[in-house]
C-alpha cells in the first residue's frame, strides 16, 4: 500500500519543514522533510515534500540518493541538475562532518542518544529497516550495521547474523534499532518476540544487548525501558 504523501500547503505554517527547522533544528525533521528543504520546490503536480517522499521510496532512502550516480539522479522526474547538485552537496557535507574527528565517537548513554544518532536516516524510511549498533566497553559506537528490510518477524531475523559483526569486531555490546514507517513507534508483539530471542542469544555469546529502540516520526520507544523482551 502506498504511503500517504502530505502536501506542504495543507500543513499549518508552523509545521512546515523549513519553519520547523528554523524553530526546532534540523534534527527534528524526517529524512523526507530534510530532502524537501534541500530541493526547495516540486513540480506542477507535486510539491517538494511529496517529491521527496517518492524519491526516498523509489531509491531506498537517503543512502540510495547518496550512491545514485549524479546523471541518474538528474533524470528523476522533478529533480534536474540544480536539485541533484544540492542533494549531493548536502549529503557530502554530512559525510565530511561525520569524519572530521574520527577519534571522537558517539557515546550511548540512553535511548535518546540512539534516536539522535539514527533518526535522520531511519525515521522517514518508507519500509522497515533493522540495524545493529556495535559498542565498545565504554558504550562508544564502533559502527552501525544495516541487516534487514521489511517487516520484522522471528523467521526473518537470524540471530547469528545479528551478532556476526559484533563477534568479528569484538564488540562488548549491541543495540538493535528499527523504524516504523507508519510513524507510530509503539512495539508490536513480533517486535517483543524478536527482542526476546536476541537478548537470550546475547547472554549465550556474552555480548550484552543494551536495548531495542523503535523509531517513528512521532518519537521513539525503548523496549528495555518498558521491560519488553528483557525479562530475566
Amino acid at each position: 500500500m502506498a504511503s500517504t504523501a502530505y502536501r506542504i500547503r495543507e500543513m499549518a505554517r508552523s509545521e512546515r519543514p523549513r519553519e520547523r527547522l528554523i524553530r526546532q533544528g534540523a534534527e527534528s525533521l524526517s529524512a523526507a522533510e530534510l530532502v524537501a528543504v534541500l530541493i526547495g520546490t516540486g513540480t506542477r503536480e507535486t510539491d517538494a515534500l511529496q517529491l521527496a517522499q517518492v524519491l526516498l521510496t523509489d531509491v531506498g532512502g537517503v543512502g540510495g540518493i547518496r550512491t545514485m550516480p549524479f546523471e541518474a539522479l538528474c533524470l528523476r522526474r522533478g529533480v534536474g541538475e540544480a536539485k541533484a547538485a544540492r542533494l549531493k552537496a548536502g549529503l557530502e557535507l554530512g559525510i565530511r562532518s561525520a569524519g572530521m574527528s574520527p577519534e571522537v565517537r558517539h557515546v550511548i548513554q540512553g535511548p535518546e542518544d540512539v534516536a539522535d544518532l539514527l533518526r535522520y536516516e531511519m525515521a522517514g524510511l518508507e519500509q522497515e529497516e533493522f540495524r545493529v549498533v556495535l559498542l565498545d566497553t565504554r558504550n562508544q559506537v564502533l559502527r552501525t550495521q544495516p541487516l534487514y528490510h521489511g517487516s520484522l518477524n522471528t523467521s526473518l531475523v537470524r540471530v547469528g547474523e545479528v551478532f556476526r559483526d559484533a563477534v568479528r569486531t569484538n564488540a562488548a555490546a549491541i543495540i538493535v534499532v528499527h523504524n516504523h514507517p507508519s510513524g507510530d513507534p509503539s512495539p508490536s508483539p513480533e517486535d517483543v518476540s524478536v527482542t526476546r530471542a536476541i537478548v537470550e542469544a546475547g547472554r549465550l555469546l556474552d555480548i550484552e544487548v543494551l536495548d531495542h529502540v523503535i523509531l517513528g516520526r512521532s518519537g521513539h520507544v525503548s523496549l528495555k525501558s518498558r521491560g519488553l523482551g528483557f525479562g530475566a
